[in-house]
């Protein structure tokens, strides 16, 4: 029998502690606004990846087998590094607004398929920070990889980033990125760091 106590005990105390949480989490302070205003807000916009052939970008390891390279393949096991800027319209001279920095490794014999991960730091529209993404990517097509943290006006984020190809002719290509972002309502309670 104690132990059907002790057990009611301790469902009581969850249920008491769950209460106590969504309470906290329904109060604001006044005028408390959280992360720079993004408390349960989202936040939409699109820049343009502009990456050049073994400028921005090099292939460190050669791939295997499967397709050869091309503008748009490269065999399994290919590994690319880039630092990218990040611009405002697809136009090269538009106003650099980030850069992204990664790896992407080819995973698919058809070499149309990678594991990328990256870093993307903005400064853009008033805000500043980074976010990383992880995901799978397709060379050909739109691909959605999740943002998996974030720092600066960034901190707390989640969601995805879409990318899509523009122009993937010559050593010069351009991807569309469309970052589509949104503050949880913990993140209001988040810590964040002093800059």
């Amino acid at each position: 029998m104690a132990a059907a106590g002790s057990s009611k005990t301790a469902s009581l105390l969850l249920c008491l502690a769950m209460i106590s949480f969504v309470q906290l989490a329904q109060s604001s302070p006044s005028g408390d606004k959280g992360i720079k205003g993004f408390h349960g807000k989202k936040l939409s916009f699109t820049l343009y990846q502009q990456e050049t052939i073994n400028k921005t970008s090099y292939m460190v390891v050669a791939g295997v087998a499967g397709a050869g390279v091309s503008e748009t393949t490269t065999p399994f096991g290919t590994v690319y590094v880039f630092r990218d800027d990040l611009t405002v319209r697809p136009e090269r001279s538009s106003r650099v607004a980030g850069v992204v920095e990664g790896t992407s490794v080819t995973t698919s014999f058809d070499g149309l398929r990678s594991l990328s991960l990256g870093k993307i730091t903005l400064d853009h529209r008033g805000r500043r920070g980074s976010m990383s993404v992880l995901g799978g990517t397709h060379n050909t097509r739109p691909s959605d990889c999740p943002v998996v943290g974030g720092t600066g006006d960034f901190a707390y984020a989640v969601g995805y980033v879409r990318t899509s190809p523009v122009n993937l002719r010559g050593s010069s290509v351009t991807f569309k990125v469309e970052f589509h972002l949104y503050w949880p309502p913990y993140a209001h309670y988040a810590p964040t760091s002093k800059h």
